[in-house]
């Protein structure tokens, strides 16, 4: 059992063996590298651009069929050796075994009952596949002389799982056999599955991320077949698509921050057994033992024998489940819609307004919207009497800038969502109407229902906007003084009203040319792994984002404010990624990596 079967050819048509031709295959790996690294697509083309780059990854596909590793016997025949092997190695195994729990896929049951924060789980570092074991590898060479590589651990744990996968004698074998053969991320959808999710804000991020997943591969084929520090690497002989696909869905889906030995910073990594773990709401329970040098896991409730242990994956939005989890969460309390949001840069008040905006910390998008004050309210938040103090009521709806500017943001609120609605080509009615049929594909299903929680967001968006747009016009109308900040109302800050907060998070501020739209990061727990307490959640895809420092934005400020009698014309400006959400939120998982 587990011996592998690896096949270099496939039948035609006809059923005649057919042996690929490695020019022919080099020559459509490169057409694929260089529509990958075309410049991006002008507004309206970017579906057009993805069914051209899913054409090629076809042609690619069929003529790489039966070239691929497969194990034989289902997932399930491995789980006992993925237990013996764990047990071996000193992790902690009396206390769970691996299910099937039907729809929610496999997952971890209890064999006993475990009591609310028992460390129940506990998996040392030897186990884990990481960036650092990885340049220990076979793969080490390489790595040490690709940039790509260094700069893109999501990608280097990709490829060692590919290189250990094809060992015989790894030792991560157990966990590798344990693995899904495939996945639900949108990188396995039939191109009809995507095309459900065409006018949704999600949409964007799927394209982009089935797009860098082929750029990267395209690269990486290249490379393992023409450079010498790979020419010992077994993907030599055979990588597919569907191997890097399987492999980078594999990681997308697992991959967590761990500290490194010395705890100085942080590496990416597998984490075996604990990663069979399904989600649900609560809070992280997962953390680093440096001193034991182990991860640890401890139960977020009491578990009765044979309930299902849960784990909470982090704040995600049912789209970064979607796109780097490959499900969707129905009761998810963390559900948000990204928005895009006109900044302008080349009018004189920019440098102001980013100034106010970098003292305050970005604390929300309220911020940014009542950053529509005027002249005399900017140099208020930046020179007036307590303006270091003051600067911090901006992203709290207790302290208006004034019952005109509170006026304008829930009005710009309840039009933006409500011009959002417009853009599906389906109704809610429509869609819950859809996910009634009983032969539904499971991705047609996910992705419709991903479709209609936008649109009951920005449903729910546009009639808070409506409401509270409402409130402040008869504030104004009956000429109502404005609250002021006081040291006393320093509790207020903290604004523990759920329902008086804005339901959208600011991301960080972004320097980019004018005109170019940005994806920014929004601060998070350890989504982003640097806190000094090691907290785990699982990890989506990602890249880090370049921070326009405050320094920058500092510099200007001086000659704005002597220009503030000039002209007051805006400019079409760039647009920064927002977060519109249901609730509360307090972090969010990267992007898919470039």
């Amino acid at each position: 059992m587990g011996k592998k079967s690896r096949v270099k050819t496939q039948k035609s048509g006809s059923g005649a063996s057919a042996v690929v031709s490695p020019k022919e295959m080099m020559n459509l790996i490169s057409e694929l590298l260089q529509k990958c690294s075309s410049a991006a697509p002008s507004a309206g083309k970017e579906w057009e651009e993805y069914t051209q780059i899913r054409g090629l990854v076809e042609k690619i596909r069929k003529k790489q069929k039966g070239m691929s590793i497969v194990f034989e016997g289902s997932r399930e025949d491995y789980f006992s050796d993925l237990m013996a092997w764990a047990q071996e190695n000193g992790a902690s195994c009396d206390g769970f075994t691996v299910a099937d729990f039907g729809a929610e896929g496999y997952g971890l049951q209890a064999t006993r009952d475990i009591k609310a924060e028992e460390l129940f789980l506990w998996i040392p570092r030897k186990m884990l596949m990481t960036v650092e074991s990885a340049q220990n590898s076979i793969l080490g060479p390489l790595y040490s002389q690709d940039r790509i590589l260094q700069a893109m651990g999501n990608v280097t744990l990709a490829l060692h799982l590919l290189c250990e996968r094809a060992n015989p004698a790894s030792s991560w074998l157990p966990y590798i056999r344990s693995l899904p053969q495939d996945y639900d991320t949108p990188l396995y959808y039939q191109q009809e599955e995507v095309q459900l999710l065409l006018g949704t804000q999600a949409v964007q991020d799927v394209l982009s991320q089935y797009k860098n997943t082929a750029r990267q591969y395209a690269y990486f084929y290249k490379l393992v077949q023409t450079h010498p520090a790979a020419s010992k690497l077994p993907l030599k002989d055979s990588f597919t698509f569907d191997d890097y696909r399987w492999a980078v869905s594999s990681v997308m889906t697992r991959q967590n921050q761990i500290p490194t030995e010395d705890g100085s910073r942080v590496t990416l990594a597998l984490i075996p057994l604990w990663d069979m773990c399904n989600h649900t709401n609560g809070l992280i329970t997962t953390g680093y033992n440096l001193e034991d040098d182990r991860c640890e896991c401890v139960a977020l409730q009491d578990y009765k024998e044979n309930e299902q242990i849960y784990i909470f994956y982090g704040t995600r939005s049912n789209a970064e489940f979607v796109i780097h989890n490959g499900f969707f969460f129905q009761d998810n309390a963390h559900d948000r819609v990204k928005i895009k949001l006109g900044v302008s840069k080349s009018e004189r008040l920019y440098a102001m307004k980013a100034e106010v905006l970098a003292r305050a910390g970005i604390p929300a998008l309220a911020a940014v919207l009542r950053s529509v004050f005027n002249v005399e309210e900017l140099k208020d938040y930046l020179l007036g009497d307590g303006a270091i103090n003051k600067i911090f009521t901006l992203g709290n709806s207790e302290f208006p800038v004034s019952w005109e500017n509170e006026i304008k943001l829930w009005t710009f609120l309840e039009t933006r969502a409500a011009l959002l609605l417009k853009t599906y080509k389906t109704t809610s009615e429509e869609d819950r109407s859809m996910l009634e049929k009983p032969d539904l594909s499971l991705h047609s299903r996910v992705a419709i229902q991903l479709r209609l929680a936008e649109k009951q967001i920005l449903e729910k968006a546009s009639a808070s906007g409506r409401s509270k747009r409402m409130h402040f016009e008869k504030k104004l109308e009956e000429e109502a003084p404005l609250p002021r900040y006081e040291e006393s109302d320093i509790a207020l800050l903290e604004n523990t009203d759920a329902d008086a907060k804005l339901p959208i998070i600011l991301r960080k501020l972004e320097e980019v040319e004018e005109g170019q739209e940005i994806q920014v990061e929004e601060d998070g727990h350890l989504l982003n792994g640097e806190k000094a307490m090691y907290g785990m959640n699982m990890e989506a895809n990602g890249d880090p984002v370049q921070q326009e420092t405050q320094e920058k934005v500092s510099k200007d400020v001086n000659s704005a404010l002597d220009s503030v009698g000039s002209s007051n014309a805006t400019q079409k400006g760039q647009r920064e990624a927002a977060t519109l959400s249901a609730s509360r939120t307090e972090d969010n998982p990267k992007e898919n990596g470039e």
